[in-house]
C-alpha cells in the first residue's frame, strides 16, 4: 500500500515537471519570436523613414530643375536632406534613434511644404512677369519678397537639421600644399610637389552641444583606398573607423573654422588620383568631400 502511494506521488511529480518544462519551452519560443518580430519591425520602420526622406529629396530635385531663380536656396535645402539620409544610414536601429529621426522628418516635412509652396508661387509670378511689361517693377518686388521668404525658410530648415545634440560641419575642403621653410603654405594640385594634405572645415553653431573641449575624427583616403596619417582605429556606431587625425578644439557654441594637416607615411610621396576626405563626430559621418592630385 505504501509503495502504491509512493508510485502515485512520483507520477504526479513527473507530470508537474513535464507541464513546467513544456510551459517554459513555449514561453521561451514565444519570447524569441517576439524579439525577432520587434527587430524586423524596427528595420522596416527605419526603411520607411529612409524612403520618406528620399521622396522629399526627389521633390527638391524637381523644384530645382523647374526654377533657375531659386536654385541656390533649394540646392542648399537638398544637400541638408541628403546629409540627414547619410546620418540615418549610419544610425543605430532602435526605438530611440528612430523616434529622433522621425521627429526630424516631421519638422523637415513642414518646412519643405512651406518652401515648395513659396517656390511654386515664385515660378507662377516669373511666368506672369514675362507677359506683363507694364507691371514688371511691381512683380520684381514681389519676386524679391518671395526669394527672401525662401531664404528664411531655408535657414529654418538648416536649424532643424543641426539642432541635434551633436557637432556638425560645413564647407569641408581638402587640398595639397607646398610647405616653405618660412612656414608659408602654397596650394598645389601636383602630387609630386605636395608636402602635406590640408583639410579645412567649419564647425557649425549648435546651442545643444555643451561648450568646452570637443573633438572630431578626420579621415583622408588616398587613391589606393589607404587611410593616410595616423591610420588608427575607433569604434563608431559599432563600426570600426580608421582615421587620419583627431581634430581637438575648444567649442564655445559659435561657428568655428578649423584646418588640420595630414602627412604621408615616412618618406612616401603622395600618389596621383582621387582623394576622399570624411569628418565624423562621435556617432555619425557629418561631412564628406574629395579632391584630385595630378
Amino acid at each position: 500500500m505504501e509503495m502504491s502511494k509512493n508510485g502515485m506521488g512520483l507520477k504526479i511529480a513527473l507530470g508537474v515537471a513535464l507541464v513546467l518544462f513544456l510551459g517554459t519551452g513555449f514561453y521561451t519560443m514565444n519570447l524569441y519570436r517576439s524579439s525577432n518580430q520587434v527587430k524586423e519591425d524596427l528595420i522596416a520602420e527605419k526603411q520607411l523613414v529612409m524612403n520618406d526622406l528620399s521622396a522629399m529629396a526627389k521633390q527638391y530635385d524637381v523644384a530645382i530643375n523647374e526654377n533657375d531663380v531659386a536654385n541656390k536656396n533649394l540646392i542648399g535645402a537638398r544637400e541638408r536632406i541628403q546629409g540627414l539620409i547619410d546620418s540615418l544610414k549610419m544610425s543605430e536601429t532602435n526605438v530611440r534613434s528612430l523616434w529622433r529621426y522621425k521627429k526630424k522628418y516631421q519638422s523637415l516635412q513642414k518646412e519643405m511644404d512651406v518652401l515648395l509652396a513659396q517656390n511654386d508661387s515664385l515660378r507662377v509670378e516669373n511666368s506672369y512677369l514675362a507677359t506683363s511689361l507694364d507691371s514688371t517693377r511691381v512683380r520684381l518686388e514681389e519676386r524679391n519678397m518671395f526669394t527672401d521668404s525662401l531664404l528664411v525658410q531655408n535657414n529654418a530648415l538648416a536649424e532643424v537639421v543641426e539642432n541635434a545634440a551633436v557637432l556638425n560641419t560645413v564647407g569641408l575642403k581638402g587640398f595639397g600644399v607646398i610647405e616653405r621653410t618660412s612656414g608659408k603654405l602654397i596650394p598645389t594640385e601636383r602630387a609630386s610637389r605636395t608636402d602635406k594634405i590640408r583639410v579645412c572645415f567649419t564647425v557649425a553653431k549648435n546651442a545643444l552641444v555643451q561648450a568646452g573641449d570637443q573633438e572630431l575624427y578626420v579621415q583622408v583616403v588616398d587613391p589606393q583606398n589607404k587611410t593616410l596619417g595616423l591610420n588608427e582605429q575607433v569604434n563608431i556606431n559599432q563600426k570600426i573607423l580608421s582615421y587620419s587625425i583627431i581634430s581637438k578644439f575648444n567649442y564655445e557654441n559659435t561657428s568655428l573654422n578649423i584646418c588640420e594637416f595630414v602627412a604621408s607615411k615616412g618618406k612616401e610621396s603622395f600618389a596621383k588620383g582621387r582623394y576622399v576626405v570624411n569628418v565624423f563626430n562621435e556617432r555619425d559621418l557629418v561631412s564628406s568631400s574629395e579632391f584630385t592630385l595630378k
